[in-house]
C-alpha cells in the first residue's frame, strides 16, 4: 500500500498514519496547518511519524498542490483533511468551512478519476444526521444537518458518491461519531474537561447536560478506517460509533473519577447547531468491515487523561 492521508498533522490522521507506517505501508502525508489550532500542537502531532522509514511529509492545501504529482503511485486515499468544528461554522467563517471540505474535496476527487486506485476513504461526520432521525442512526436515515458544518461534511460525502457513480473512483464514507483520545483538540470536550480537572479550573458546560454521545476511541476509528481502505464497498456510507449512548452528566463523573478530583462544572446555555443526541447503528460496518470498537469509555478516557497529564504544554 501507498497511502495519501490528508490531515496527516491532526488529531486522527497522525494516528492514521502510525498505524499504517506500523502496517508496512508508504505514507505521504499532507497538510495545511489550519489555524483552527495552534500550530504547535500539530506540529506535536506530526513529529510522531516525521523521521519515520516510509514517510513523507508535504505542506499545503489541496487546492494548492500538484495533486498529480501527490497521487503519483498512491494505491489508498484516506481523505481527513477539514476544517473542523460545529460552533464556529456560522457566519462569515462559512467560506473556510466551504473551501476547505467542500472544494478541496472535489478537487481532490477530481484528480482521483482516471487513476487506478484501490480505495478512497473519506471521513465524514455524524453532524450530517441532525435532530430528526430515529435513534440508533442508521445509514439510511434522511440526513438533515444542524450546523454550516455538517451540511459541509454532507456535501463533501455526496461529492464522494457521484464521483463513485459516474466516474469509477471507489469511494467509501466513515460517519465519525464524537472521536476521542490522546491528541484531541484542545476544543472538544474531554481535552477541555480532563484539563480543567488537571488545573482545577472551572468546566464550561453549554447545555443541560442530560445530551447524549456515542464516544469513539480513537484506536476504534483508526482500525475502522484501515479496514475500510482494505475491504470497504465503494458507494456505501459507514457509521462508525463506540457502541454506547452516554449524556455528558455521566461523562464528567468518569472525569471526575479517572482524575481524582472534584469538578468545578459551570452551566451555560446549549450552543447553535450542537446535536442533542447521536447513536450509532454499527451493524453495516459490522458486516462489511469486520468493525466491533474494542475500547471502553472509562478505559479511553483514562488514555486521554494519561496523555494530557504527561505533556507538560498541554496538561
Amino acid at each position: 500500500m501507498k497511502a495519501l492521508v490528508t490531515g496527516a498533522a491532526g488529531f486522527i490522521g497522525s494516528h492514521l498514519s502510525e498505524a499504517l507506517l506500523d502496517r508496512g505501508a508508504q505514507v505521504v502525508g499532507l497538510d495545511c496547518f489550519t489555524d483552527y489550532y495552534a500550530r504547535s500542537l500539530k506540529e506535536a502531532n506530526l513529529a510522531v511519524n516525521k523521521h519515520r522509514d516510509g514517510f513523507r511529509f508535504i505542506e499545503g492545501r489541496i487546492q494548492d498542490v500538484d495533486l498529480r504529482l501527490l497521487l503519483s503511485g498512491v494505491t489508498h486515499v484516506f481523505h481527513l483533511a477539514a476544517q473542523a468544528g460545529v460552533r464556529k461554522s456560522w457566519g462569515r467563517d462559512f467560506r473556510v468551512y466551504s473551501e476547505n471540505n467542500v472544494d478541496a474535496s472535489q478537487q481532490l476527487l477530481e484528480a482521483c478519476v482516471t487513476l487506478p486506485l484501490q480505495k478512497f476513504v473519506y471521513a465524514s461526520s455524524s453532524s450530517i444526521y441532525g435532530d430528526n432521525v430515529s435513534i440508533p442512526m442508521r445509514e439510511d436515515a434522511l440526513p438533515q444537518p444542524v450546523s454550516p458544518y455538517g451540511v459541509t461534511k454532507l456535501a463533501a460525502e455526496q461529492l464522494c458518491y457521484l464521483y463513485h457513480v459516474n466516474h469509477g473512483v471507489p469511494t467509501s464514507s466513515l460517519r465519525y461519531f464524537t472521536v476521542y483520545g490522546p491528541r484531541q483538540r484542545p476544543d472538544m470536550g474531554f481535552h477541555r474537561f480532563l484539563s480543567a480537572a488537571i488545573a482545577g479550573d472551572p468546566i464550561t458546560l453549554y447545555g443541560d447536560g442530560e445530551q447524549t454521545r456515542d464516544f469513539t476511541f480513537v484506536r476504534d476509528i483508526v482500525s475502522a478506517t484501515i479496514a475500510a481502505g482494505d475491504r470497504g464497498i465503494p458507494g456505501r456510507a459507514y457509521n462508525i460509533g463506540g457502541g454506547s449512548r452516554v449524556s455528558i452528566n455521566q461523562v464528567l463523573d468518569i472525569v471526575g473519577r479517572v482524575s481524582g478530583h472534584s469538578l468545578d462544572v459551570r452551566r451555560e446555555p446549549a450552543q447553535k447547531g450542537d446535536m442533542r443526541d447521536t447513536f450509532a447503528d454499527t451493524s453495516l460496518a459490522r458486516a462489511d468491515l469486520g468493525f466491533i470498537p474494542t475500547s471502553s469509555l472509562e478505559e479511553g478516557i483514562a488514555a486521554e487523561y494519561r496523555w494530557l497529564s504527561t505533556t507538560p504544554a498541554l496538561g
